[in-house]
């Protein structure tokens, strides 16, 4: 009964993982989700800045914290191994739901670019970067990285198994293209708000700092040398740009 509780968990955790996934395209993007990055009754200017922050520091601090092997270490003396992962995506998930429900709008335009041409070409790119972001999770291993490995092997019986090491696909050009994804799609909009810009200037921001001193040390602490080479030879977010390499 215990094994089959943690598998329906994870079942439910990568379920609301996925819906905020797709409402986050929603969001971004400005369609079909009832409330958008642009949507909104807008208060003033200061308490929305002071508000949107807010909102993002609380999900780089679950994030980043959460994501750390001394973390998980402790966490997993209060939780089932099988469950870590699951409870990370789950309240990652709730938390990118409250930014989506308390997200203040900022609607004045810092840019406006014309022409069904010029808009076509951004929107996809758009597209481009949520395509990248979910071919990415694949490359290495979607259903582990989402906890559902984590709750069957749970559910049959069998040992936990971890990512392996993989350089292949995207990840011969970058050695984080989930990352590029999300920095592509959350700027390729033809038109920039004022919130629009904050939101996408405050996730760059967190995930080349996050990435630079906390991802890539622990993948350097668990891969070691392999890891080291990687770096020198493949940039971390962006292809030819010499950027985030090491040596």
């Amino acid at each position: 009964m215990k094994k089959t509780l943690i598998f329906l968990y994870g079942i439910l955790s990568y379920i609301v993982f996925l819906a905020s996934f797709l409402y986050a395209i929603g969001f971004v993007g400005n369609f079909i989700v009832p409330k958008s990055i642009d949507s909104g009754e807008a208060t003033g200017m200061t308490m929305s800045i002071v508000i949107n922050l807010a909102l993002l520091s609380l999900f780089a601090i679950q994030h980043s914290i959460m994501a750390r092997p001394g973390f998980k270490k402790k966490w997993t003396k209060i939780i089932p191994e099988s469950m870590e992962r699951s409870t990370f995506v789950l309240l990652t998930s709730l938390i990118l739901f409250l930014i989506f429900w308390k997200w203040q709008p900022m609607t004045a335009k810092v840019w406006n670019i014309e022409g069904e041409t010029y808009v076509l070409i951004i929107n996809i790119i758009f597209w481009i970067g949520w395509v990248i972001v979910l071919l990415s999770t694949f490359m290495i291993n979607h259903f582990h990285l989402f906890g559902l490995d984590q709750v069957y092997n749970k559910l049959k019986g069998k040992p936990p198994t971890g990512l392996k090491f993989k350089e292949h696909f995207f990840y011969k050009f970058v050695r984080h293209p989930i990352m590029t994804g999300f920095i592509i799609a959350f700027w390729a909009t033809p038109e920039m708000t004022q919130g629009h810009l904050l939101f996408a200037a405050v996730t760059t921001l967190y995930i080349l700092i996050s990435v630079k001193y906390l991802e890539e040390r622990d993948l350097r602490n668990e891969l070691g040398e392999a890891y080291v080479s990687y770096q020198k030879r493949v940039p971390m977010l962006f292809p030819f740009l010499k950027f985030g390499k090491k040596g």
